[in-house]
């Protein structure tokens, strides 16, 4: 574990910074060797970025409790019984939560609008889930930043509750200025929003919903043009009387 104590706004977010840099590493280039260190028949195994930017996959922390929050625990319980891609969408979405909560604990001082401006910067990062998904911008599309989508997703976008959506133009979206909105909601199940699991905005209401009670999936919204929900869809085609 660190021995640093970052207390400003910049020292956290440097050290939140070189912390998630080292666990984007460690699920992108050095993949294949994260991948062989998680392995199923030894203990519960987490996964730790650090501030000079290294990971390491060990056992947690034996104090208790320990010095800083721990990541999740047992990732390497669940890699051989999953899809390569989802075993690493699911640690990345535990590494997101526990970059967060790295940061918070630090910040747990700070006043209230330090930790808004902390929060804030950040959201200016796309999310461990997003790169190791490919849901970020990316530099290299200039399509994704076509018609409604960019408009409806990037409003939605600024809350920082990214919520896969096919075509989301998070270039637009992280330089709009924060609204006050409240939780995200889902328009089927009222549900509200969790990040590790995939959502979808309509192009007509731009309300959101849960890929599931749409019955949408990340592999199908990509093909997607644009997305009308299912009450959109009837009022279309339903409108006879």
């Amino acid at each position: 574990m660190s021995s640093s104590n970052p207390r400003t706004v910049e020292e956290i977010f440097k050290d939140f910074s070189a912390r998630r840099a080292a666990i984007v590493r460690a699920l992108t280039s050095d993949v294949d060797e994260f991948y062989g260190l998680c392995d199923p028949e030894k203990e519960n195994l987490c996964l730790y970025g650090h501030p000079n930017e290294s990971w390491e996959v060990n056992l947690p922390a034996e104090e208790v409790p320990p010095e800083l929050p721990e990541p999740a625990l047992g990732i390497n319980f669940a890699r051989d019984g999953m899809n390569r891609r989802d075993w690493l969408s699911l640690v990345a979405v535990h590494s997101d939560c526990w970059l967060l909560s790295v940061a918070f604990y630090f910040g747990a001082r700070l006043n209230r609008n330090e930790r808004k401006r902390l929060f804030s910067m950040i959201n200016e990062l796309p999310t461990v889930f997003e790169v190791v998904t490919e849901k970020k911008p990316v530099k290299d599309k200039p399509s994704v930043d076509s018609g409604s989508k960019s408009r409806g997703s990037a409003k939605r976008a600024s809350d920082g509750q990214i919520k896969s959506t096919p075509k989301l133009a998070a270039e637009e979206g992280f330089d709009d200025d924060e609204d006050e909105q409240g939780e995200t909601l889902c328009g089927s199940c009222g549900g509200n929003y969790s990040a590790d699991e995939f959502w979808i905005c309509c192009d007509i209401c731009e309300r959101w919903f849960h890929g599931k009670c749409v019955k949408i999936t990340p592999a199908k919204a990509e093909n997607i043009k644009q997305y009308k929900c299912p009450s959109c869809s009837l009022k279309k085609t339903g409108r006879s009387h």
